[in-house]
């Protein structure tokens, strides 16, 4: 689906499922990326779109594409320079204390695990503010608005403090629902079949450009069976969701 676009750029929302790996061949830019987002938003004649950043496999939202070479130089550069600011959603397990701070570990390669990234000393400076939107039974509905972009950022960082996503099968957040007592919320949570991560926001303001994705079906419906119960109306009651900071 397409978010928002201008003469320079197109947004797109991304959903899960949808590979933004690219070849690493000079010239391309993520071509074959571009190609398979355009088919999964059911977006064609289009060409000469370039891929501006990634977001995992796994990961839904807001995607941007540069229409020219000049613009998708500015946009890189926003990334690069950290003139844009990106919004994230997360349902984690448990609850984050304190309910509102910042993940700054450094991040590395796990040598024991070339498809994982974990907390190294030796690691590149990352920085993730988080706040909890609310508490639910089991798990905490966050947003986070990560400073650096590493790899995995979000997910390391929320699984080195205990929390890991759910459906994150690569950082231990994949089986927990097995704890989980209620049977209607074990259910919904044990069919979750990817991270339930969502780039939510992205915004550059030297350059005019604010897009936000909505949550996903998936996303909202898990919100939902665990907001109907009880437990999550007698939990504290947390400031309400908003991106401005």
């Amino acid at each position: 689906m397409i978010l928002a676009e201008t003469a320079d750029w197109i947004a797109l929302d991304k959903p899960s499922g949808v590979s933004l790996a690219t070849s690493g061949r000079p010239g391309k830019s993520g071509a074959d990326a571009v190609r398979r987002l355009l088919a999964a938003c059911a977006e064609s004649g289009r060409e000469g779109l370039l891929l501006v950043h990634r977001l995992d496999e796994g990961t839904s939202g807001v995607v941007l594409l540069a229409r020219s070479e000049e613009a998708h130089r500015a946009l890189s550069l926003a990334f690069q320079t950290k003139a844009a600011r990106k919004t994230y959603r997360a349902l984690a397990w448990g609850h984050p204390r304190p309910a509102e701070g910042v993940f700054d570990d450094p991040l590395g390669r796990d040598p024991t695990d070339g498809r994982r990234m974990r907390v190294r000393t030796d690691g590149k400076p990352a920085r993730t503010p988080y706040r909890t939107l609310s508490r639910l039974p089991s798990v905490a509905d966050l947003l986070l608005s990560p400073e650096t972009g590493r790899t995995h950022q979000i997910r390391v960082h929320l699984s080195a403090h205990g929390h890991p996503i759910v459906g994150d099968d690569l950082y231990g957040g994949a089986t927990r629902w097995r704890g989980v007592r209620v049977r209607a919320h074990r259910q919904a949570l044990a069919a979750v079949g990817r991270p339930l991560l969502h780039a939510a926001r992205i915004e550059v303001p030297d350059l005019d450009l604010d897009v936000a994705a909505p949550l996903p079906q998936e996303y909202a419906r898990i919100l939902a069976v665990l907001s109907d119960s009880p437990q999550s109306r007698d939990r504290d009651k947390l400031r309400a969701p908003s991106f401005r900071r």
